[in-house]
């Protein structure tokens, strides 16, 4: 007599959890770590897939279209979706806790990358 371990369930769960990890992770998004300032004013350009995003979280870290990147790299991730995306526009999506300082600080380090046309992403206050 021959006893073994059939795997093949195993297998077959660990392939199930695998697909959802799949079809969940890009679905996750920044956005929800990010609480945007309102604003009363309505938008001067609805938002299009030619924008560059930099997402400046309330503890300051730096994400290039859902990217984590360091500040020091920040022209380099610009520069090279740019590449990608052809004449594109840099926006900025800040956590509305942050210090205008900070947000300056970016804008300026996005200029001095090369995009002279930095806008800002808020939130249409209700009312």
């Amino acid at each position: 007599m021959n006893s073994s371990i059939n795997v093949t369930p195993l297998v077959d769960v660990v392939l199930v959890l695998l697909i959802i990890f799949m079809v969940i992770a890009p679905q996750l998004n920044l956005d929800q770590a990010i609480t945007l300032p309102e604003t009363q004013r309505p938008p001067d350009k609805p938002e299009s897939e030619r924008q560059i995003v930099v997402s400046i979280t309330a503890d300051g870290r730096l994400h290039v279209n859902d990217q984590a990147v360091e500040r020091e790299r920040l022209p380099d991730a610009l520069q090279a979706e740019a590449a990608a995306i052809g004449d594109a526009q840099v926006v900025i999506k800040g956590d509305a806790r942050l210090s205008f300082g900070h947000v300056q600080k970016t804008m300026f380090e996005i200029e001095a990358a090369g995009f002279k046309d930095v806008g800002l992403i808020a939130r249409q206050s209700e009312g």
